[in-house]
């Protein structure tokens, strides 16, 4: 199946990133990997400390302090189909629906800017891939490297509005 590119949107005043991803795993398996830090350390840029329970806070951590650590809350907990929070000034959803004999994600991130939807969507686009390629049991962490190419790809897709902000401070991206 060819990758998908990520959409971007305007809802209410704000910009949104859209991911789908058919994946030919049952959503119980896809939401350990969404969940459990073991899994998580494999494709989310971030560990997630906090209680999973709706209004609980949340800390993010860079792995080797990367960028420094934010804070986020809970906002919808809901095993195994929803997961939404606040992800510093953005809101990150996450949907699980059965699909035949797999799933289907669906990656919803609410931007606070839109000059970051670029640097974002190429982003998420390599977590998804590196969550995919966790979930077959390839286990390739995130290729950082290919976030250059993928950002420029994104800035053609959604404009140089949507690239006005680069990658976070501390960030290091070739």
């Amino acid at each position: 199946m060819a990758e998908e590119y990520g959409l971007l949107d305007e809802v209410g005043g704000r910009w949104r990133l859209r991911f789908a991803r058919r994946l030919p795993h049952p959503p119980e398996k896809v939401w350990r990997a969404l969940t459990e830090p073991e899994h998580l350390s494999a494709w989310f840029p971030t560990t997630i400390e906090g209680e999973r329970a709706a209004g609980a806070p949340l800390r993010f951590t860079f792995p080797d302090g990367a960028a420094e650590p934010f804070d986020g809350q809970m906002l919808a907990y809901d095993p195994p189909s929803l997961l939404e929070f606040h992800w510093g000034p953005d809101t990150l959803r996450f949907e699980l629906v059965p699909d035949g004999d797999g799933s289907l994600l669906t990656l919803l991130d609410l931007l606070a800017e839109q000059g970051k939807a670029a640097r974002d969507g190429a982003g998420w686009h390599l977590c998804l891939r590196a969550l995919e390629r966790h979930l077959d049991e390839g286990g390739e962490p995130r290729d950082l490297g290919a976030w250059k190419p993928l950002n420029d790809e994104y800035v053609q897709r959604f404009g140089p509005e949507a690239a006005t902000i680069g990658p976070p401070e501390g960030m290091t991206v070739e």
